[in-house]
């Protein structure tokens, strides 16, 4: 009788440890707090895909600049005063293999270039070495499909070369990262490349670009207010306590 009770006791566990109404998962089977220390790691940060709302798409390959990526999603997804999701940020990649970041951080896309959905916004990032994205044709031919239904396409630092390689935005006005002006000039001659050391953002018609790295939140913001308002990109400048940025002094 007692292995019959020890036997039902480890049946019992079982049945329980496999009960969706346990509250350390979600419905999709996956984990909502961290067992070992009891607080949530997942389902407050989530953002769900929500229909109606506009798309920015943050295309990611490896070597890319890691803050050209969190720059944009700094800025996107932060909500208005109430709390309420205004955008859908997402993360592209080619496939579904994470991707390395030129900081190391390792990165796996929300999708890839076969099942991404239509995008209001494309942010397209650079590398410190742009030749192996450049001579990606998957890549080009991914700026250049979902171009055609963009509002805005941004490109930050040598990102634009990526731009130039997929002929989009000819005859537009463009810029790059510092001292990478004359060289995008020459290989893409039908670009309106500005110069570089005077202008850090530039936008003609639907196409933004800015000099990259940190600079890259200045073409996220603007777009923001583009897309919102100025009250809201204000709101998110506190957020992101871009004036302490700004003007700080070290106390002495």
């Amino acid at each position: 009788m007692k292995s019959i009770s020890v036997l039902f006791f480890v049946l019992s566990l079982l049945s329980s440890s496999c009960n969706p109404k346990d509250k350390s998962i979600d419905k999709s089977g996956n984990p909502l707090y961290n067992a070992d220390t009891q607080t949530d790691t997942l389902s407050k940060h989530l953002k769900p895909f929500q229909e109606g709302l506009p798309t920015i798409g943050l295309l990611m390959y490896h070597g890319v600049l890691t803050t050209e990526i969190t720059a944009a999603a700094d800025v996107f997804t932060k909500g208005n005063e109430e709390g309420t999701q205004l955008f859908n940020v997402i993360t592209i990649t080619e496939t579904n293999s994470p991707i390395i970041t030129e900081e190391g951080l390792k990165i796996i896309g929300d999708y890839t270039f076969k099942n991404c959905p239509n995008l209001d916004v494309l942010f397209v990032p650079s590398a410190y070495d742009m030749y192996a994205q450049v001579h990606n044709e998957n890549i080009v031919h991914f700026i250049r499909e979902k171009d055609k239904n963009t509002k805005y396409t941004v490109s930050n630092c040598a990102g634009a070369q990526l731009i130039g390689e997929s002929g989009i935005a000819d005859g537009r006005k463009i810029v790059t990262w510092i001292g990478g002006g004359e060289q995008l000039q020459k290989d893409y001659p039908n670009l309106l490349v500005q110069d570089e050391f005077k202008t850090t953002y530039m936008e003609d018609g639907k196409y933004l670009s800015s000099n990259g790295n940190l600079a890259s939140y200045i073409s996220a913001l603007e777009l923001l207010e583009k897309m919102t308002s100025p009250a809201h990109r204000k709101f998110v400048e506190s957020y992101l306590y871009l004036d302490r940025l700004q003007d700080w002094d070290k106390e002495k």
